[in-house]
């Protein structure tokens, strides 16, 4: 494919912006790991390369770059393109609420809307905030919503569970960074089963949800990441079914738990019909993710 440098009219970041857009919709890329549209990546992917803030584009339009920096530029709007790669993977970070976190391709791109639910004016809602010391984050992946958490709760501790040991891997990158090896255990094990008979304020929980047809038809952006962290059986809810089973007996009187399944609202409820499910929107969702306070949970 040409690139920008083919080029010497394009000098500043809004002819690579403008470059990069018309780029990636000719290639007709598939968006939604953290950027849910072309224009968002090409202005993410130019400003993480050019180490400037993420949040907004448009105090840099007009800043001419130095040939280096156009060579960057164009090298990763290139790879792009070409490997199909997510955004997060190339430029090895992401970000949730404004938070940074360390991504490669053994996890998937966070972008839960439980980091959007922490944030939000419906969370102390949910729960006591000042009665949460003890909070797991179940499927934990890259550890962002176990760190959130922390950051939330600053006088809880976490414990993160994963299966994946890669996983745990990138997450332990992450508790680095945050600074939050004393307050965040890691542990490798299939959903509760490394926990024993501990019991929680809070369990969070991001879990495989996507049905085997829908990963059979994943374009090349979402197959780049590890199927064991979407992979949820034929109709994507069986890791759910197994949670909302087992959750009661880790949870203490007054705590809950806030679980993401995607768009299986209509079967979980038919399926659990005793349970109080409350269901919370977010900007981008509706209806994806549920509160189950502990005595709605039944037995």
């Amino acid at each position: 494919m040409p690139t920008p440098l083919d080029d010497d009219g394009l000098l500043t970041v809004r002819d690579y912006l403008r470059f990069a857009l018309s780029a990636f919709r000719a290639a007709k890329l598939a968006h939604g790991h953290g950027a849910g549209t072309a224009l968002d990546e090409a202005a993410f992917l130019i400003l993480e390369t050019l180490n400037l803030p993420v949040d907004d584009i448009n105090p840099w339009l007009e800043a001419r770059l130095t040939p280096p920096e156009r060579q960057r530029v164009a090298s990763i709007v290139r790879q792009r393109i070409e490997t199909r790669k997510p955004a997060a993977y190339l430029t090895r970070r992401t970000y949730i609420h404004g938070i940074p976190f360390y991504v490669d391709e053994r996890v998937i791109v966070p972008r839960s809307y439980i980091g959007e639910l922490m944030f939000s004016d419906a969370f102390p809602n949910l729960v006591d905030e000042s009665s949460v010391m003890r909070v797991l984050d179940l499927c934990t992946g890259s550890g962002c919503l176990a760190i959130l958490a922390a950051l939330h709760f600053p006088e809880a501790t976490v414990d993160a569970v994963d299966i994946s040991t890669d996983a745990l891997a990138v997450a332990r990158i992450n508790r680095s960074e945050h600074q939050m090896t004393d307050r965040i255990t890691l542990m490798q094990g299939d959903l509760f089963a490394p926990l024993g008979d501990k019991t929680y304020d809070l369990i969070v929980c991001n879990p495989p949800y996507v049905a085997a047809a829908a990963i059979a038809a994943f374009p090349p952006e979402y197959a780049h990441e590890p199927v064991l962290a979407h992979a949820g059986g034929v109709d994507g809810l069986d890791i759910v079914r197994r949670i909302l089973q087992s959750a009661l007996v880790h949870l203490n009187e007054g705590g809950g738990l806030l679980c993401e399944i995607g768009t299986g609202r209509e079967i979980i409820q038919a399926e659990f019909p005793d349970m109080g499910f409350l269901w919370l929107d977010t900007e981008e969702s509706e209806g994806e993710v549920f509160w189950l306070p502990r005595d709605a949970l039944s037995p």
